[in-house]
């Protein structure tokens, strides 16, 4: 999205070049929600994120997963 006139006029490139530290199940659910140009427009930080509903539906069903690790 960054390389759209709307967001390149609407916002900072150091605005657009934040991101935020999560773990892939809720990546992979947010994903799953919203598509990319839902997510550029309505949830572009992290207080809209935290407060959408459906999020937090997800992240709480996340919460109860047995986490695994990699190595």
């Amino acid at each position: 999205m960054h390389r759209r006139d709307y967001f390149r006029n609407r916002f900072s490139k150091d605005f657009l070049n934040q991101g935020i530290d999560i773990c892939r199940l809720c990546h992979d659910g947010i994903h799953d929600l919203y598509d990319e140009m839902q997510l550029a427009k309505s949830l572009c930080s992290l207080d809209a994120l935290i407060n959408d509903a459906a999020l937090q539906r997800h992240c709480k069903w996340v919460s109860k997963q047995k986490y695994t690790s990699l190595n």
